[in-house]
């Protein structure tokens, strides 16, 4: 009975850092990449911009500004060459 629950929790012990193990690899980032695409996506948004709709309006209604702004900010806080703020 004993061995029974070391080996039940032995494999679950397993199971659980195999499981972080590849969160771990799926949430590497290409910041370079991202910072590029957040670049362009920043100048098709510049004319809402110049037109006086705020970023955060502009954010509500585009998810892949929202993420750009996220991008921008986590790179910031990195410090990762050719980061800047919105």
């Amino acid at each position: 009975m004993k061995a029974m629950r070391i080996m039940r929790a032995s494999c679950l012990a397993l199971t659980i850092s195999v499981l972080i193990a590849s969160r771990a690899d799926a949430a590497i980032i290409d910041w370079q990449a991202e910072l590029q695409r957040c670049r362009t996506l920043r100048e098709s948004v510049a004319p809402l911009l110049q037109a006086g709709e705020g970023i955060s309006a502009v954010g509500r209604s585009n998810r892949s500004v929202r993420r750009c702004i996220w991008i921008q900010r986590m790179a910031v806080r990195k410090k990762i060459p050719g980061a800047e703020t919105w």
